[in-house]
């Protein structure tokens, strides 16, 4: 498959796409930043998470206020939980999965439908490789929960919440694919690696 480096301002869609690293002018869309066109994904070469509205993040709880909580998203600003819309309490130190609502007018992350998670692991990667581990369709990271029968809940910020199964060798792939993003022939790559790996532990 075809890989291109691309610089700022080059042009990587005819069509509005909304992918961390971009911009979009006159329904098109381009690069704002160095990366590589690679099989139709953009994948930035550096950056930080840019959060957009309805982005699921992985957060943790940092700081408890009487009108909610203040929650660590691995991004410039802070997300916050209005304690008026939330079905369950948290402490701080909590690990949750909450949608970005909105971002008010001192770039807070409004949060809403957080689901607090417990007795697994958090993987913090690049956040500009979030759309390589997913897939398409979902297709890379349904592999890795298949392959290892993990529970795996992906962040747009690049954390990655992992309980159940062989969470050890979820992980090694996951860093894998996060390394390795830029490259073409990754899906085949992984599910090698993962049937190789699961054949050595079978013995």
């Amino acid at each position: 498959m075809e890989r291109k480096i691309v610089t700022p301002g080059e042009l990587l869609f005819d069509f509005p796409k909304r992918v961390s690293g971009t911009y979009v002018e006159n329904g098109k869309t381009y690069s704002a930043v160095l990366g590589m066109l690679s099989d139709g994904f953009f994948i930035p070469l550096k950056g930080r998470y840019t959060p957009f509205p309805g982005d699921l993040v992985v957060g943790v709880v940092m700081e408890e206020r009487f009108s909610g909580y203040l929650v660590d998203v691995n991004a410039p600003f802070q997300g916050v939980l209005d304690s008026r819309d939330l079905r369950q309490e948290f402490k701080i130190g909590d690990v949750l999965i909450a949608r970005v609502d909105s971002i008010d007018e001192i770039n807070n992350l409004i949060l809403v439908d957080p689901k607090k998670l417990s007795n697994g692991e958090v993987l913090e990667v690049n956040a500009v490789t979030i759309p390589r581990i997913i897939g398409r369709n979902n297709s890379m990271i349904e592999m890795v929960r298949s392959l290892t029968k993990s529970e795996i809940f992906v962040g747009k910020n690049g954390r990655i919440f992992l309980k159940n199964g062989n969470i050890a060798l979820a992980i090694e792939a996951i860093k894998k694919i996060s390394n390795e993003a830029h490259t073409s022939g990754l899906t085949d790559r992984i599910k090698n690696f993962l049937e190789a790996r699961l054949n050595e532990q079978s013995k």
